[in-house]
């Protein structure tokens, strides 16, 4: 307790909005662990993050949920509390690039002459291609990844980006909060990609309830049903998913291949 009660003197009154990743606190950064034992305040999505993320914080510190908060009473506690000369912690599922909300929060701090710090969490595709154990970008197969969502009534996606057209390159697809509308997902995914390509159904990455399930992307809209994975679901579509890919080898590390560090040699 001396030790973090000393460190706290270093950190300065701010707003750090950190990443948690998808779930598993092994998987923060040490940079967003050290700001989470140190932080005087921790705002954290309770619906998304789960409780172990917090099993390290100081024993004095603030902890507030938002789950059933909206932006207009988060961001002025946020921005009263760093008044305060307090350092605040926004604790935010996931990537932070990705479907996290925090641009509305950097633009009103930066309105209010709030100092603030990103630091990015891994995103759940990361960490569901480590647990099926797949590279997602296998030379001469698949080279492209695609990071995306379906549209919803909330949420329109931009015509442009609709699934269907981007289903077209036949990449590697980690499609986000599609579960409840996982039949016209699929319906959309079937115009161009084969239907038996795999697909790693991933619900809840990273917690203790995890399921992982690959199946034939004609079995994707089913499967999800049959298990009810109504929510916090993702899915990988790839061809780089399939079973047997020995014959697939990167040039990186081929003896014929030479770069700057590795000078090729001459076969007598």
């Amino acid at each position: 307790m001396t030790e973090i009660l000393t460190n706290k003197i270093h950190l300065k009154p701010a707003v750090y909005i950190i990443g948690a990743g998808p779930g598993d606190p092994e998987l923060l950064t040490l940079k967003a662990h050290r700001l989470l034992t140190q932080a005087d305040v921790i705002l954290y999505a309770d619906s998304l993050v789960p409780k172990q993320m917090l099993r390290e914080v100081r024993q004095d510190a603030e902890l507030i949920p938002t789950g059933n908060q909206t932006l207009e009473s988060i961001v002025p506690l946020m921005i009263e509390k760093v008044r305060q000369g307090l350092a605040v912690v926004r604790l935010h599922s996931g990537d932070l690039t990705l479907y996290s909300a925090i641009h509305e929060q950097i633009q009103l701090l930066r309105s209010a002459n709030i100092d603030f710090e990103l630091i990015p969490g891994i995103s759940a595709f990361q960490a569901a291609a480590a647990k099926i154990e797949a590279e997602l970008t296998i030379p001469g197969l698949v080279q492209t990844i695609i990071l995306t969502r379906v549209s919803g009534n909330a949420s329109p996606v931009p015509e442009s980006e609709e699934l269907a057209s981007l289903a077209a390159h036949k990449a590697s697809l980690c499609l986000y909060l599609a579960a409840r509308h996982v039949e016209n997902a699929e319906a959309k995914l079937l115009q161009h990609y084969p239907s038996d390509t795999p697909v790693a159904i991933c619900f809840r990455v990273g917690w203790p309830d995890e399921q992982i399930l690959v199946v034939p992307l004609e079995k994707m809209a089913e499967t999800t049903r049959e298990n009810n994975l109504i929510r916090t679901t993702l899915y990988l579509i790839s061809p780089a998913l399939q079973d047997d890919l020995t014959e697939k080898r990167s040039r990186l590390y081929h003896p014929e291949h030479s770069h700057l560090f590795r000078p090729s040699k001459k076969i007598k």
